[in-house]
């Protein structure tokens, strides 16, 4: 009960409590959603994980508030939890990172599959429950404080739900469009156990109660405001050259003697690699360039490049380094990294980039192109609305007569039912042609898709297909050899535009052609093994809509085969040689 003469006496202060509170629930859920992402990606896997540990916590809270409530039910005992909450939460910043990083370090060793669910699960109960529970008694404990009348319970009850939305909605915002862009994650949390912190010092000040209480308290917020804003994501790297965070990402640069290197997860791969000395990068951008070649490079006075998925530009890039007529666009939905990658991947200030969702440009953008490169990732998943059907048919309407698609598939897995299969088989719905390429020691895979005969009569892919089997396939010189190369691909093809290995036949020598015609030796080399080299995606009928595409899922398969290989290796010292075998190996 609300004695007199206290603070709590009009009830408004009570209700300011179910405010702040329910503005601090959900700013530590988006702040642990920011906390977790650099290991575990910002996954709907993610997402649920926090989401439904969050609900766990709060429900227990609620039952045992309301059981202490009915026990006790003076405030003091309410606003001493408050205070431990606000400082559990003020420590997370200086000990959020280490605890995921130790959580994982023991799991990697002793879990097959399904280890970042697990790791995120177990990371995110260790660090988010206990607060969040102190939290959950709020309400039950605050409708005992207020409530002395049983006729106006429906609307005090309803009072104090209200407050605790408004606050909800307004702790929902402010994370995300204020204080996380502007000040990080790690200030974000402080911010909000410094909220909790004065109210439960206005309460104690008020009733003079409990100042030694209040004063340690106020001494752990002020060491982990210091070493808490002096953290890093990722603690155990000191040279970075850049590290922070947007409205969709965490970031970070760092540079090597020959690279310059954007990720936004610390744990698992980068997100982009620019080569300081100009040349071929051996990665996967250098793949891709094979597209504008597929699309008749060296046949038009300009080829117009659309990248969706821009990051930090280091494709757009190379594509101008070797290609002088070509044009290259953007389209980028992290502002911040476009800016990261004009100051240190030195992308040129001539290449427009827009910032956007790529899926939602294509739906307003009137223009065709010759190559459109997909590139796009949301930490190491593919967004599920640039995985679909619809998404590769509208992507196909955006380009020309003889454009080509080029999508960038980061991870490649070798169980069946993998992502990989699921986008080669709805892209193959999609177009009529469908290539791929692994590429050498690193994990990607890239397709090539195009469509540049559909549409013509029988008779005019009859043309087309002597056309080009009357073209010197391997550049002989000597006229029995391209009799003999003729009468070879005559067998194969003649008459038969929409046979699938005429179809290849004819792409593979277009591809050809255009190659032969590169004036840079490295490049010409380098596409021929490619054109030699890619295959026809065997298609099957696994298929992604925006109905269903679970490709975080999907995704999660992957990753965790790649970490099954990565981590048998230390996996074997350590069942050999124990926890010294294994810190001597390292």
């Amino acid at each position: 009960m609300v004695k007199h003469n206290s603070i709590l006496e009009h009830k408004t202060y009570l209700y300011l409590t179910e405010f702040f509170c329910g503005m601090s629930v959900m700013a530590v859920e988006l702040g642990a959603s920011r906390l977790l992402a650099p290991y575990f990606s910002s996954s709907q896997i993610a997402w649920t994980i926090i989401i439904g540990t969050i609900m766990i916590a709060m429900a227990l809270g609620n039952l045992y508030g309301g059981k202490k409530a009915d026990q006790d039910p003076d405030p003091e005992r309410l606003y001493r939890r408050i205070l431990i909450a606000a400082m559990w939460i003020a420590a997370i910043p200086v000990a959020g990172k280490y605890l995921i990083i130790g959580i994982s370090g023991l799991l990697v060793f002793s879990v097959n599959t399904g280890f970042l669910v697990i790791a995120a699960f177990v990371s995110c109960m260790v660090i988010f429950v206990f607060p969040l529970f102190l939290l959950g008694t709020v309400t039950p404990c605050l409708c005992k404080a207020v409530m002395n009348d049983l006729e106006e319970n429906g609307r005090i009850v309803g009072r104090l739900n209200a407050a605790n939305t408004i606050g909800s909605i307004i702790g929902t915002f402010v994370p995300t469009f204020i204080s996380i862009p502007a000040v990080g994650t790690s200030v974000t949390f402080l911010i909000f156990s410094g909220i909790l912190l004065l109210l439960c010092l206005f309460y104690f000040c008020a009733e003079k109660k409990s100042r030694i209480r209040l004063g340690i308290a106020l001494v752990l917020f002020l060491l982990c405001v210091i070493f808490g804003c002096r953290s890093s994501f990722a603690f155990w790297q000191k040279d970075l050259t850049y590290e922070g965070e947007s409205v969709y990402n965490y970031l970070q640069v760092y540079e090597t003697e020959k690279d310059v290197v954007l990720s936004t997860n610390v744990l698992f791969g980068v997100q982009s690699v620019y080569r300081k000395e100009p040349g071929l990068t051996g990665m996967y951008y250098d793949y891709a360039m094979a597209g504008p070649f597929m699309a008749g490079l060296h046949e038009k006075d300009q080829l117009n490049i659309l990248v969706l998925g821009m990051g930090s530009g280091t494709y757009a890039t190379q594509c101008l380094r070797f290609m002088d007529n070509v044009s290259v666009r953007g389209v980028e939905i992290d502002e911040k990294i476009t800016s990261l990658a004009r100051e240190y991947f030195s992308l040129s200030p001539d290449i427009p980039v827009t910032t956007y969702d790529g899926r939602a440009y294509l739906q307003t953008d009137t223009e065709k192109y010759d190559v459109i490169f997909v590139d796009a990732y949301q930490d190491i998943t593919i967004p599920f609305q640039m995985s679909s059907k619809e998404f590769f048919t509208l992507v196909k309407q955006h380009l020309t007569e003889d454009g080509v698609m080029v999508v960038n598939l980061n991870m490649r897995g070798s169980q069946e039912d993998n992502i990989n299969q699921y986008l080669g088989d709805t892209i193959a719905l999609v177009f009529r042609g469908v290539w791929q390429i692994d590429v050498p020691w690193y994990t990607n895979r890239i397709l090539y898709a195009a469509d540049w005969m559909e549409g013509e009569s029988e008779e005019e892919r009859d043309d087309t297909v002597q056309g080009n089997l009357q073209l010197p396939v391997r550049g002989g010189t000597d006229e029995e050899e391209r009799d003999d190369t003729f009468r070879e691909n005559l067998q194969l093809s003649v008459r038969e535009g929409a046979d699938e290995k005429a179809y290849d036949n004819i792409f593979r020598k277009r591809f050809q052609l255009s190659v032969r015609k590169e004036p840079d030796e490295e490049l010409r080399v380098l596409m021929e093994t490619i054109c030699r080299e890619m295959t026809v995606y065997e298609s099957g009928d696994r298929l992604l809509t925006d109905d269903k595409a679970p490709v975080e899922l999907l995704g999660m398969q992957v990753i965790d085969e790649l970490i099954t290989e990565e981590t048998e290796y230390y996996k074997d010292i350590f069942r050999e040689r124990g926890i010294q075998g294994l810190l001597d190996s390292l």
